[in-house]
Formats: structure tokens, C-alpha cells, sequence
């Protein structure tokens, strides 16, 4: 199996570790000789200082950009209202998508939250993003879970909304994987990598605490599954 040009990572919930999973696989995919984009159609949190786009160049060494930054620690149409500003539609995200797709063999797109988190004034969502893209260019789905009590339901959910919609996923990934892992992280893990999607790595917690140069260096460990 080859990996698509368009790969979307989404998340079973907001900070389960989708911007390092997302640089772990930027990094993955760079350290093979692709050329790799990361693109985030919504940045919230700006006024915190909140950039993932910032922190996928810092740890990957990556080119990558915001469609849209917003203030608010907030879901984007939320934050967008509180700041007056007006949130491209989703077909403008695609068309970027596009472009970059133009100049790089893959471009990671990380959404905002979970999977049907509105990412426009018109309730599209990171899901609708991926069957748009799909329309002209092979996409997949990754999504990262955490791996702690609960997160069987929320994988289980999401999945069954990415089937429903007829998206591919490429596999799940544990976003922080504990230094001493409990009973329920080892049990949820092995639940998890019995899914019919591959589980494609676990991250270790505090990841992005790493130098950028050992970060890049460790992510091919950690996302030992994903296909060439």
C-alpha cells in the first residue's frame, strides 16, 4: 500500500496529540526523501500563543501554514465570532490543499478538535474536507486516540462517522503514550490494534520535549506502521 498525497489527521478529541502526530509523520516522511507541506485550515489560540503550524516547523523542519489564525482558545466558528472574522470555506482550504499537493508528494492536513468540528460558517467539518478532496486527489484518514480509560467509545465513534461517510483511513496512533503505562493503557492498546484499521504507532508523552534532531530521529519507531 502506498500512502496517498493527502493524508488528514484528525483526532478523537482536542489534545490528544494531533499536531505531533503530525509531525512525528512529517518527519517519518521526510526521512525517506518525500517533500512534505502541512497545512491547518483553523488555528485557534492565538492570543496564548498557540501556533501548531509553528511547532510542525520547529519539530519536523517543515514548511507548514494556517488557512485561518484565530484569537480564542476556541472551536473555529466560536472564535472566528468573538473575533469578527470571516472563516474560508471549505472548498478555499481544498483549493490550497490542492496547490501545495502541486509541489509536495504528500500534504498533512490537521484539523481543529475532533472530526465534525465546523471548521466554516456553513458546518463544514474536517470530514466533508476529505470527501472534497477526494474528489481529485487519493486521501486518507489518520486518527490519533488517547490511551487512557474512555478512549475506546470516542476510536470507536469516530471511526464508525469516517465508514459511514465512505473515507479511507490509514490507521489509528496513540498521541502520548505514558512513560509507566497502567493496565487500562495496555489493555485499550491491544483493543485498539485488534480494529480492522491498523494501529500505526504510540507516541511517547512529552515527545515534543525532545530536541527537534532526536524528535526526528525517534519518529520512525514510533509510527512504525505507516506504509511506504
Amino acid at each position: 500500500m502506498n500512502l496517498s498525497p493527502v493524508v488528514l489527521v484528525t483526532g478523537t478529541d482536542t489534545g490528544v496529540g494531533k499536531t505531533i502526530t503530525t509531525a512525528a509523520l512529517a518527519s517519518v516522511l521526510q526521512g525517506r526523501g518525500r517533500s512534505v507541506a502541512v497545512y491547518k485550515p483553523c488555528q485557534s489560540g492565538a492570543a496564548d500563543g498557540d501556533s501548531d503550524a509553528a511547532e510542525i516547523v520547529r519539530l519536523a523542519g517543515v514548511p507548514a501554514e494556517a488557512g485561518v489564525v484565530l484569537q480564542e482558545p476556541m472551536a473555529p466558528v466560536a472564535a472566528a465570532a468573538l473575533d469578527g472574522t470571516p472563516l474560508p470555506a471549505l472548498a478555499s482550504h481544498a483549493e490550497r490543499i490542492r496547490e501545495l499537493a502541486t509541489t509536495h508528494d504528500h500534504v498533512l492536513v490537521e484539523g481543529a478538535g475532533g472530526l465534525l468540528v465546523e471548521l466554516d460558517s456553513g458546518g463544514g467539518t474536517l470530514a466533508e474536507l476529505g470527501s472534497l478532496l477526494a474528489e481529485t486527489l487519493p486521501a486518507v484518514f489518520v486518527l490519533v486516540a488517547r490511551p487512557d480509560l474512555g478512549t475506546l467509545n470516542h476510536t470507536a465513534l469516530t471511526l464508525e462517522a469516517l465508514a459511514a461517510r465512505g473515507l479511507d483511513v490509514l490507521g489509528t496512533v496513540l498521541g502520548s503514550w505514558p512513560a509507566n503505562p497502567d493496565a487500562v493503557h495496555h489493555s485499550n492498546r491491544r483493543v485498539l490494534g485488534a480494529l480492522p484499521v491498523p494501529l500505526v504507532g504510540a507516541l511517547p508523552e512529552r515527545a515534543s520535549e525532545l530536541p527537534p534532531a532526536d524528535f526526528r530521529t525517534g519518529a520512525a519507531a514510533w509510527l512504525n506502521g505507516v506504509p511506504a
